[in-house]
């Protein structure tokens, strides 16, 4: 019997202002009858990431939206990790895209990884992915994914978004960016997070 709280709510506040993770996950929700609005939707700040594992910091924006929204809150802390960097960027994953003038630059962030890991033998990489729900008593239900495989340069593809054009999955040919998105929602390390979700907690309606 499972002891995970299940989701009742016909809609949740996906603490996350990147519109490539809003468009993902109000894909993976929809099949549930679950809708989303985004923090930026409703204006919310995006807190300081300071833990140190993705489950960590996705409890720490899901717990954060919770409470400022007073509704059931969603986060995703995803990230890139390459075997050669020792699992960086990892946590780091948005920091290595940061910009001095603002913004993110993602085709600099992967030429980064590219110039940082071209002399290591090991050409494996993966994406990870932590779902936390978190509801505004401070209940929180937390899930992890992880999407094997290498990453590859140059980039290739135009879909997906961040380093979704370096990686290529385990046992495929494309890279995430070469996908059809419903390809990738299948496999990725959002899906495999979402999978486990779903079963622990949301409900059919």
């Amino acid at each position: 019997m499972s002891t995970h709280r299940k989701l009742t709510e016909e809609t949740v506040v996906l603490a996350s202002h990147n519109a490539g993770k809003v468009r993902e996950n109000a894909a993976l929700l929809a099949e549930y009858g679950v809708t989303i609005i985004s923090a930026g939707d409703l204006g919310l700040p995006v807190p300081e990431e300071t833990e140190t594992t993705f489950l960590g910091n996705a409890t720490l924006k899901a717990l954060a939206a919770a409470r400022a929204s007073g509704m059931v809150a969603l986060a995703d802390d995803s990230g890139f990790s390459v075997a050669a960097l020792d699992g960086a960027p990892g946590v780091h994953t948005a920091d290595w895209a940061e910009q001095p003038g603002g913004g993110r630059d993602y085709a600099a962030a992967m030429a980064k990884v590219e110039k940082l890991a071209r002399h290591g033998t090991d050409r494996g990489a993966w994406f990870t992915c932590a779902l936390v729900l978190a509801w505004p008593d401070g209940h929180t239900e937390g899930f992890e994914g992880r999407c094997p495989g290498t990453w590859v340069w140059p980039p290739r593809g135009e879909a997906g978004f961040g380093y979704d054009p370096m990686f290529q999955p385990e046992g495929m040919t494309q890279t995430f960016a070469e996908m059809d998105p419903a390809e990738k929602h299948r496999i990725s390390h959002r899906a495999r997070a979402f999978a486990m979700l779903a079963e622990g907690c949301l409900v059919r309606r």
